[in-house]
């Protein structure tokens, strides 16, 4: 019997025991090929020589001091390389241990930012449904999924939503990408209009969206549309990166591929790889100075904010990034997996859209790809794709509710940045078995 408060406690779960490169292996020996990188996170596989050893020497120098009393030098080098690799002037770093956490940072730093500038009566953030951006409480209560927030709404922030910038079943036939990426961030400005622009502190935003839609990208100029409607209002712009950023889309950072600097940026999951738990926030010159020339303390913290083992795993992996250049094996690997999947599913009766960029994908299933009708949420298809791939031995991360929290299916997929051809074709023919597999489980 597990003691174990699990997050599935009706689950019965392998047992891991060891990592090669992007397998991960059950204490029976079984091999899963893991194609999603958990959620998103191991970008460089499981069993990293550089990784392992820059924690152990680490950990052998020095494990932990806080930060109340000290800097670190894992975290300062760290700082440095994130600010040299950042787009625009990014230029200090806040590090915690995880995307929820960096979230909530960004969220108060937010807040704090317009009271020290005497403008106390904003109070809304603005966020777009359908996103995720945590599990925390402020970051739930910004966050769009209404499954997700439904439990905890009582005690939840009250935040204004829009709708997502999601093509495959928003854009309009006759519409331009473009057309429709401007369409798509009006609706911010009508929402900031009724809320009143004086009201609202930030527009909370993932650059792709992940967990929720399904590595749904932005459409054309839609950011630099959002952008300019921020600046206009006073509003800060914060841009969630925790699954999109570090590398996941093709680019260090996913905005720099729209061409857009965000006031705050949150990352984590690629960040460290998984070696060690790790977030952070970056912001940029004005935010930091007000704080530093207003009341000169951010009222704000964690225990273990610059964790210094964490730090140095952290810093090893993103120096291996760049090294080893891995950034374009994720953008020639993400083309051949988003081409090898569009020559295996194309044409199949329940796919509705295949999308994302990167080694960051997402397939919508549909019931019907004319009308682009969900399947039915009582089939729980999502679930029976992710058991059938466990068996098949691949890793992958379905997700029902794509549409509004109930309907919609999707699977996102989101392997390590070090896969191969070889990879790539296992992930395709494991996939096409598991789908096969949870279709005809439930009798379609």
């Amino acid at each position: 019997m597990s003691h174990v408060f699990h997050r599935m406690p009706a689950d019965r779960l392998p047992t891991a025991v060891a990592g090669d490169g992007p397998y991960l292996i059950d204490s029976e020996g079984r091999r899963y090929l893991d194609a999603s990188g958990g959620a998103a996170v191991s970008c460089l596989g499981h069993s990293h020589a550089r990784v392992r050893e820059a924690i152990q020497e680490q950990a052998g120098r020095l494990a932990f001091a806080h930060s109340a009393f000290f800097t670190n030098e894992p975290m300062e080098r760290l700082a440095d390389h994130l600010v040299d690799a950042a787009p625009g002037d990014l230029d200090r770093v806040y590090f915690v241990t995880g995307g929820s956490e960096a979230i909530e940072a960004a969220l108060k730093l937010a807040h704090q930012y317009h009271q020290e500038a005497g403008e106390g009566h904003r109070r809304y953030f603005i966020a777009r449904r359908q996103s995720y951006h945590g599990n925390t409480l402020g970051a739930l209560a910004v966050g769009g999924n209404q499954w997700r927030r439904k439990q905890y709404s009582p005690i939840l922030m009250d935040v204004e939503h829009i709708d997502p910038c999601y093509a495959y079943r928003e854009q309009q036939p006759e519409e331009s990408d473009e057309a429709y990426g401007e369409r798509a961030a009006e609706a911010l400005e009508e929402r900031i209009a009724a809320v009143g622009a004086d009201q609202v502190i930030a527009f909370v935003a993932e650059t792709v969206v992940g967990a929720t839609l399904g590595a749904v990208p932005p459409a054309p100029g839609y950011f630099k549309r959002v952008r300019e409607i921020c600046d206009r209002h006073g509003i800060l712009l914060i841009l969630d990166e925790v699954m999109c950023g570090m590398g996941r889309t093709g680019t260090l950072f996913a905005c720099e591929q729209d061409g857009v600097v965000p006031d705050i940026v949150a990352i984590a999951k690629g960040l460290g790889a998984g070696y060690q738990p790790i977030g952070a926030m970056l912001c940029r010159p004005p935010i930091y100075d007000r704080i530093v020339e207003g009341s000169g303390f951010f009222q704000h913290g964690h225990t273990y904010l610059g964790h210094a083992t964490a730090c140095a795993g952290a810093l090893a992996v993103q120096q291996t990034i760049a090294e080893e250049d891995l950034l374009t094996n994720v953008r020639d690997k993400g083309a051949l997996l988003r081409q090898r999947l569009e020559a295996r599913f194309g044409n199949h009766p329940y796919m509705g859209d295949i999308r994302g960029r990167g080694l960051f994908l997402g397939i919508e299933l549909v019931a019907d790809r004319g009308s682009k009708a969900p399947l039915d949420p009582a089939l729980k298809l999502h679930g029976r794709v992710k058991r059938q791939a466990m068996e098949a031995g691949l890793i992958c991360y379905p997700n029902g509710g794509t549409i509004d929290g109930r309907l919609g299916t999707h699977i996102l997929l989101a392997p390590p940045f070090i896969i191969d051809d070889d990879h790539v074709e296992e992930i395709v023919d494991k996939l096409d078995q598991a789908l096969t597999g949870a279709l005809g489980e439930a009798g379609l």
